[in-house]
């Protein structure tokens, strides 16, 4: 781990957009009001278009962003972290950012200036990897968007007795894995993870990276005073695919030495079984 704390360097964005072109829009306008009303906010947004997408395209590049916007286009779509690896790519070819950012387009910013107290924890806390805002559904609940270790006996109780928030809200820095709706990361710690592991289809990439970077020695922490606003779709639950993708996923995981060396490093009561 690097323990060095923030230069002055700015923050980059990636947003993947797979048909979310009016989410898209509705993200960058926020941004882009935080920078216009004098807050701090990224420096460069990286907008992967997924699918053809052509009036998304045209709309943004018709507008004048306070920030540097660079499309992407895949001829063919590529997996969550597929795309968010290239982005960051881009950015370090552009000149990287201290700040890698990980944004859904269908996060909807809910406080004025979210970014400052973002990259304040970074400055603070030298052995921050990741940090994450609090993230509450349209109706003010808050979302299970972090967890412990996903073993097979916790998502057993998970599903039986509804056990939903796995990390209690004044533990900050105790969870596992974070979602990747939104978090942004610092650039010397996912460039020496290796980024998400492109072999991960939709499912698990944001687990198995936090479990990735916990092992090379930074922490994961929530940001309390930054709230955003994500509807999580759980398409899984719904669609066999998904539900497929899924299955297909954890257990990617369970068979992985991360997960296995993670377990053995930090789960009480560990044994040998998965």
């Amino acid at each position: 781990m690097n323990g060095s704390t923030m230069p002055d360097a700015g923050l980059s964005v990636s947003v993947v957009s797979h048909g979310h072109g009016a989410a898209v829009i509705a993200l960058l306008g926020q941004m882009a009001s935080v920078l216009e009303s004098g807050g701090v906010g990224p420096c460069r947004v990286l907008l992967t278009v997924n699918c053809p997408e052509p009036g998304l395209v045209a709309s943004v590049r018709a507008r004048s962003w306070p920030f540097e916007v660079v499309v992407l286009e895949n001829l063919s779509p590529a997996g969550f972290g597929a795309n968010h690896n290239r982005a960051f790519e881009r950015d370090r070819k552009l000149g990287a950012s201290t700040v890698f950012g990980v944004v859904n387009p269908d996060v909807r910013l809910l406080d004025s200036q979210p970014f400052a107290a973002l990259l304040a924890v970074f400055a603070a806390a030298p052995q921050a990897g990741c940090v994450y805002p609090r993230q509450i559904d349209v109706a003010g609940a808050v979302q299970d968007h972090e967890r412990l270790l996903p073993t097979p006996g916790r998502l057993l109780r998970r599903h039986l007795f509804r056990r939903r928030h796995e990390v209690p809200a004044n533990s900050a820095g105790s969870a596992d894995w974070v979602n990747a709706a939104f978090m942004l990361l610092r650039g010397t710690a996912f460039a020496q993870v290796g980024g998400f592991d492109e072999r991960y289809h939709m499912y698990g990439e944001d687990v198995d990276l936090c479990l990735r970077l916990r092992l090379a020695g930074w922490i994961l922490m929530r940001a309390d005073s930054v709230v955003v606003e994500h509807v999580a779709q759980r398409a899984s639950h719904r669609d066999l695919r998904h539900l497929g993708w899924h299955l297909a996923s954890l257990l990617r995981l369970w068979r992985s030495p991360v997960y296995r060396r993670f377990k053995r490093l930090h789960v009480v009561g560990y044994s040998k079984s998965v």
